[in-house]
């Protein structure tokens, strides 16, 4: 169960197959596991050991990815952090964390001039600094911590299962984060698990197009190192490169969020034939609404896979055998999963009954780090208690619901943002929707929705009010209000961020 071995077997046995290609870069596993190595004996030579603790604080690029693999050889504990971190967000979780060292990209120099003095456990010189091009007198340079050091494997760290592998942070660019532990062995399910679900092999060609900090990039990541297949990285997300790199790389396997899969199908270089090569695409991260889905199926049908889960360590998977007679689903629990749907007294729902869905399976995480309270919060007698709300049908398929934090209580009915939400993306000016509720004297809560439309041309806020209202399944789902927004506001996972917008209109209303 040590993951890092997964590179030095390719290397022996499958040099010369495409491991990586990064833009004008492409990587065979013998190169790719020469890198990987100068990097971990790099680490080490810093004087780092096995359970030690390293940031990166990098987007898409060569060292993040190396620095994954270094962490896997090693037995060190990478801690990924996103580059949208606010300075003082920053701060806090290198510190919660005990990262020892960090490796960040030369643009956010002055960001950690300003917090330095505030990160005790990280001298300067275990400040090191990636893609800088000039010197700089107090920290230090990536290509002095990898000079002079080996492309051989770096010395056996004995590595077992329960070895930490990595802290993932909960996603997010503000408030307290909650690192999550994932050992080598929840990662190595990961790669067996995910490659089977997917039909990965050898020969799969993997694009990822967006940040690889987050936890979601793990899908795709480790089942590729698993199979040894190919991995298409792109530096940030862009609708035309992905459809061009589709058909330039023949890609067979690709993971995009909702906001993702939508601005490829409405871009103007969209053609199905362009993506016949590829065997998967994948919604995660937040649902895809029906809309979208029956567009993905009518234009590539037998292609669409969607996936439910969190980082804590609990999924479903629909298949893409069953992405037309299941389609509102999110499906069902890979092998060795076991999920419930949960009422607020425990006890497990009927069929069709919305409850708290609940699961547990081998890649539940060990815990938040340092926090055992919040640990004993969401798992209790060994089971995942997610917060999110869903229903099973007959054969056991999942649908999500909401969130339970984003469920609105109306008139003490509750309300599910999602049931409006598949209503007013049907209209034909819509290209996004989120709804959330905002206070009522009157109802407690009534559901407002913001609106990013699909066309240049203007549309009535009233009128849309009238529309949706007209076509919702009961009154306590009508919407009090339309905001329209140029683009919604989301963290690095790709995942809209409804709170915020929830403040906007808070603001906008208040100011009005």
């Amino acid at each position: 169960m040590n993951i890092g071995s997964l590179p030095t077997r390719h290397a022996r046995y499958r040099p010369d197959h495409t491991a990586l290609v990064f833009g004008g870069l492409r990587l065979s596993y013998k190169e790719l596991n020469g890198h990987i190595n100068r990097l971990a004996n790099g680490l080490l030579a810093a004087g780092l050991q096995k359970g030690d603790k390293f940031a990166t604080v990098l987007p898409n690029r060569l060292e993040l990815m190396l620095a994954y693999w270094a962490a896997a050889k090693t037995g060190l504990v990478i801690v990924p952090a996103s580059t949208l971190l606010q300075p003082s967000g920053l701060k806090t979780l290198l510190n919660s964390s005990d990262a020892a060292l960090v490796l960040a990209d030369a643009t956010l120099t002055q960001t950690f001039e300003g917090i330095m003095g505030g990160l005790p456990k990280i001298p300067d010189d275990c400040l090191v600094l990636v893609g800088a091009a000039e010197v700089h007198a107090r920290f230090r340079f990536y290509d002095d911590l990898i000079e002079g050091m080996p492309d051989t494997e770096p010395p056996d760290a004995d590595l077992q299962g329960d070895d930490v592998y990595n802290i993932m942070y909960s996603s997010g660019t503000t408030g307290q984060p909650k690192g999550i532990v994932h050992t080598h062995s929840v990662r190595a399910m990961y790669c067996s698990l995910f490659a089977s679900a997917f039909r990965m092999t050898p020969e799969s060609v993997v694009l990822h197009a967006g940040s690889i900090v987050f936890n979601g990039a793990m899908v795709d990541l480790m089942p590729w190192m698993y199979v040894g297949g190919t991995y298409v990285l792109h530096a940030a997300f862009d609708a035309q490169a992905v459809i061009d790199d589709i058909e330039r790389e023949q890609v067979t396997h690709i993971i995009m969020v909702p906001s993702q899969i939508i601005a490829v199908l409405d871009h103007p270089a969209f053609d199905p034939k362009k993506l016949r090569s590829l065997e998967m695409l994948q919604n995660i991260g937040a649902p895809l609404l029906l809309e979208h889905k029956q567009r993905i199926n009518q234009h590539l049908p037998g292609r669409f896979y969607e996936l439910y889960g969190l980082t804590e360590g609990f999924v479903t998977i629909l298949d893409k055998h069953e992405a037309l007679c299941k389609e509102g689903s999110v499906g069902v629990p890979p092998p060795f999963f076991e999920m419930q749907i949960r009422d607020e007294d425990g006890n497990e729902c009927d069929v069709g009954t919305v409850g708290e869905i609940c699961g547990h399976g081998p890649i539940l995480m060990t815990g938040y780090y340092k926090q055992p309270e919040l640990t004993a919060e969401a798992i209790r007698d060994g089971w995942l208690h997610t917060g999110d709300m869903g229903f099973v049908d007959e054969e056991g398929f999942l649908y999500l619901v909401d969130r339970k934090k984003d469920m609105i209580i109306s008139g003490g009915v509750n309300v599910y943002p999602k049931d409006i939400e598949e209503i007013a993306v049907t209209h034909p000016a819509v290209r996004e929707v989120a709804v959330f509720g905002t206070p009522d004297d009157k109802w407690g809560e009534v559901p407002v929705a913001a609106i990013v439309l699909g066309g240049e041309e203007a549309v009535d806020t009233a009128d849309l009010v009238a529309w949706i209202n007209d076509r919702v399944d009961a009154k306590y789902q009508r919407v009090r209000d339309v905001m329209i927004l140029e683009q919604f506001p989301r963290n690095v996972a790709g995942k809209t961020l409804k709170r915020e917008i929830a403040d906007t209109y808070a603001a906008l209303s208040a100011a009005s």
